[in-house]
């Protein structure tokens, strides 16, 4: 079992399920040429219209918690001007989340962030801590009632892990080329995105990330002292291969050092993994020839979410949350076989010890993926790309039935 009071959810998070995110970075660099996106996200799956049947099927799956996130560019169109029919429609979200028993989870930032604020060198702009909290703050005056968790920032080190999976020149010429033209676009001269970073400005981003966080926090925690708040962090299940850890170790202190060194003063740890990878002596293991592997080329490896708590909980000596954790695949029975193993694992580490408060599958619906667009898919739920009709995947049962039993099989 399962312990009790054990938060049962899923995620999801604006930009990519709402649609019409007319008024953010990622729209204005979606559809321009050349971009790194694949396609743009326009409609998504139409999510700012139907967060209610959303919010149905999440219910009708036994669950009682729900991960979504606000639209910074919704929320705050203009520097400084905030939008009351905005803040009433995520209001109403968490209204209803209470209503259908769902303890709401809220990300202030899933990597979207306002039109303008990009165009002032996002995350690079030196008072980009100092406006962020201004949001956080303002949000959380109106909205922070109903909160059950607050996610301050997803995945402030998703740039440096990808910078371990070895992206090719070709792409990272693609991103530099993305923020040129947004920049040349807007008007300016500097045009940053949380999720288009190019190597050398790594260390920057993070700095500002790292800055905004501690302010969103404070800010958090002046309007709402007894709101729960943290962050959560992209962190695979990294293994050795033999009896040298030198590579897996330099890993871990470049992707996640300096993030759970923070996280020990949150109130919680969001956790978010998909994988394992594995490392020897010199470098990367690549999986076996003959072993299945999701959309993004790693092994499908139910056991992964396990590691990856039980690493997170030594590092940083906080509660932790599994904010995330999916496979990427076309295949549902893939996905239906994953989801039991997976958890018991984690129920597993819970056995000895871990503190894990909840458990969030990434994600509902097949929905946009970034610069890969709609064609890798993650969700419980089918839909339909002209109609937005939602169907349960078999995979949406076998996570209903554990959920409803607080216990796997």
């Amino acid at each position: 079992m399962f312990p009790d009071g054990f938060l049962w959810g899923v995620a999801t998070s604006g930009h990519q399920t709402e649609g019409g995110n007319s008024n953010s970075d990622t729209w204005f660099a979606e559809n321009l040429s050349p971009t790194v996106f694949r396609e743009p996200s326009g409609p998504a799956c139409d999510g700012y219209r139907r967060w209610r049947e959303d919010l149905d099927l999440v219910a009708g799956m036994g669950l009682n918690a729900y991960r979504f996130s606000l639209e910074w560019a919704r929320v705050e169109p203009a520097p400084g001007e905030f939008d009351d029919d905005a803040i009433a429609h995520y209001k109403a979200i968490i209204d209803r989340c209470h209503e259908l028993g769902l303890a709401p989870v809220v990300t202030y930032n899933h990597f979207t962030c306002p039109h303008w604020f990009a165009a002032r060198g996002g995350w690079l702009a030196p008072d980009s801590a100092e406006v962020f909290a201004r949001y956080c703050g303002t949000v959380t005056d109106r909205l922070g009632a109903g909160i059950a968790y607050a996610v301050t920032l997803n995945e402030p080190n998703l740039p440096r892990l990808l910078s371990w999976i070895g992206l090719p020149d070709f792409v990272h010429d693609l991103q530099r080329q993305t923020l040129d033209a947004a920049a040349k676009a807007a008007g300016v001269d500097r045009y940053r995105l949380g999720n288009v970073v190019v190597p050398e400005e790594y260390d920057a981003i993070e700095d500002g990330y790292a800055a905004a966080h501690t302010a969103a926090r404070a800010a958090i925690r002046a309007s709402r002292p007894d709101l729960p708040v943290g962050l959560s962090l992209a962190i695979v299940d990294d293994q050795v291969v033999g009896d040298d850890p030198t590579v897996r170790d330099r890993k871990r202190a470049e992707v996640y050092g300096r993030w759970l060194a923070l996280a020990a003063d949150d109130d919680f740890l969001g956790v978010q993994n998909y994988e394992r990878a594995r490392y020897d002596a010199t470098g990367p293991v690549p999986p076996p020839d003959d072993v299945e592997r999701n959309h993004m080329g790693s092994d499908i490896y139910p056991l992964s979410l396990a590691g990856a708590v039980r690493y997170a909980h030594e590092a940083a000596g906080v509660p932790l949350l599994v904010t995330e954790h999916g496979i990427a695949t076309d295949d549902d029975t893939h996905r239906a076989a994953f989801i039991e193993p997976a958890l018991s694992g984690l129920q597993a580490a819970i056995d000895d010890g871990v503190p894990v408060l909840g458990y969030f599958h990434w994600t509902l619906l097949d929905n946009f993926e970034w610069v890969f667009g709609y064609d890798v898919r993650l969700g419980l739920v089918e839909v339909d790309r002209t109609t937005f009709a939602r169907t349960p995947k078999p995979s949406a049962a076998v996570y209903a039935r554990i959920a409803r039993a607080n216990a796997c099989a």
